[in-house]
């Protein structure tokens, strides 16, 4: 037996399957890569039906190849915090606008003067930003009224694959809480959110646990894909939930930190937290479990940022340089919100900053301050999670930017003061999509497929020190700007 998994990141598209023991199967993916537009200043977006192309283009590719006869589900995750806009025949009728567009903080500020902010963090489980749904469809309205009077409904990507192929816009409980307008009590979307927003609840689209799966895809696609007529397809599922359960962070006893295109650390509570701290989110892994933690706008996207705008691809062994390389020896200050800020502070015009530039500075000076200014901000995050946990739980490592940078990694491990085991499994938010996907048929429970831990980072004491000097200095500049 075999899950059919598609799993829609912020940097590409992929369709793999998945075995009845969680692994990948051999030569079985397909892939996509892409990026976001970034223009004008601010923007985040993509064309859907570009998107949705790449996508069906994936499946066509892996039901190629033979195991794809085994297929029993199909499991989706997507990145989450997106929004299309769909007309009455439920085409697209906007750009894809995505977590990291921020051209709504005029908006958001706007609307902070009708809400008690703190009190909107309890009920949606999400700070007030330009991260989630309520600014950026204020400002939708104001700022192209026509197009947005043309839409019959707001939905996310995974809602619109569900409308695409069988004809029913269904959003998940999962993705639905990455929108900030989701009520974490009712799991309805919130009625506060909704008269202040003056939206009629018809303009989103229905809600249901992931579990309540899809069959009987509509003519055009079972005729494309006749082996998947009568496979259950389970609802989207955020990435981030997908990639805790991939790496057995299925309980409080473990975090999950994910270095890729973003970075985040979460961890899954059977209950909601009484109180979410501020800084931290309150999302859904499904309507029992809970997935409480922080993300940054910055991860690999920092590294590739700094070679492309540094001019690096010359130099040498980047990676030996920087394990070569002490903390905080650069002499700079590398506030690394580039993309905007979350976590922890989650201010709508932030934006980044180096200070300390000399002369003397080089590439590898403001490569290596950009890395560990990422690793600091990830420490406040991890503060913030392990006093939620009252504990000090084991944090699993993932991504392909840490596997890319054991140096990196082991920045990260100074900055949390914890130790980190970097997974030596591959495909995690895959396999956690697809773990999740067999669960919802009781084909097992979501924690029986731990992967074993891998290599393990222990602090460095005496670069412990240095790195919580360096994040007081950094504090002091984020506090100025």
């Amino acid at each position: 037996m075999t899950t059919l998994v598609l799993d829609i990141g912020s940097s590409s598209v992929r369709a793999l399957l998945i075995d009845e023991a969680a692994q990948p199967v051999p030569d079985a993916l397909a892939s996509r890569p892409h990026s976001f537009k970034r223009a004008p200043a601010g923007a985040s977006t993509y064309d859907p039906e570009t998107l949705l192309s790449e996508i069906e283009d994936c499946v066509d590719e892996v039901l190629a190849h033979p195991r794809a006869a085994d297929i029993v589900a199909v499991g989706i995750d997507t990145f989450v915090g997106n929004l299309i806009g769909v007309d009455r025949r439920g085409h697209p009728a906007t750009l894809l606008y995505t977590y990291a567009d921020t051209r709504s903080h005029e908006d958001v500020a706007a609307l902070a003067e009708r809400i008690d902010e703190s009190a909107m963090h309890q009920q949606t489980g999400c700070p007030h930003h330009t991260a989630y749904h309520p600014g950026r469809l204020r400002w939708l309205r104001r700022t192209q009224p026509e197009q947005f009077a043309n839409v019959w409904q707001w939905v996310d990507l995974g809602a619109l694959l569900m409308l695409r192929w069988f004809g029913d816009a269904v959003m998940s409980y999962s993705t639905a809480a990455w929108s900030g307008l989701l009520n974490r009590e009712t799991l309805d979307w919130d009625a506060d959110w909704l008269h202040i927003l003056e939206l009629d609840k018809a303009v989103l689209p229905p809600l249901a646990d992931y579990k309540d799966a899809r069959s009987g895809l509509r003519k055009p696609y079972a005729q494309r894909w006749p082996q998947l007529q009568n496979v259950p397809f389970f609802l989207a599922v955020g990435d981030g939930a997908a990639a805790n359960i991939g790496s057995g962070c299925a309980d409080p006893s473990r975090v999950a930190l994910t270095v890729g295109t973003t970075a985040a650390l979460r961890m899954v509570t059977g209950e909601p937290l009484p109180t979410i701290p501020d800084g931290l989110w309150s999302y859904r892994v499904d309507a029992r479990r809970h997935l409480i933690g922080g993300a940054t706008s910055e991860g690999g996207n920092i590294f590739s940022w700094a070679r492309e705008t540094l001019l690096m691809d010359g130099i040498g062994d980047l990676e030996a340089e920087l394990a070569r390389r002490g903390p905080d020896t650069h002499g700079l200050t590398f506030l690394p919100l580039l993309g905007g800020e979350r976590s922890p502070g989650w201010k709508t015009d932030a934006t980044g900053a180096i200070v300390g530039l000399r002369l003397s500075t080089t590439p590898m000076d403001i490569l290596y301050a950009a890395l560990e200014g990422v690793a600091l901000r990830l420490s406040l995050i991890s503060e913030q999670l392990e006093a939620t946990a009252h504990t000090h739980p084991i944090v699993v490592a993932s991504g392909g930017a840490l596997r890319a940078s054991p140096a990196w990694a082991q920045m990260i491990t100074n900055a949390i003061n914890c130790p980190l085991y970097i997974a030596r499994q591959h495909e995690i938010t895959a396999r956690g999509t697809a773990i999740l996907a067999m669960a919802a048929q009781s084909q097992c429970q979501l924690t029986d497929y731990p992967p074993p831990l891998g290599h393990r980072l222990d602090p460095q004491p005496e670069r412990v020190e240095q790195m919580r000097a360096a994040r007081e200095r950094q504090m002091r500049l984020y506090n100025l700007l």
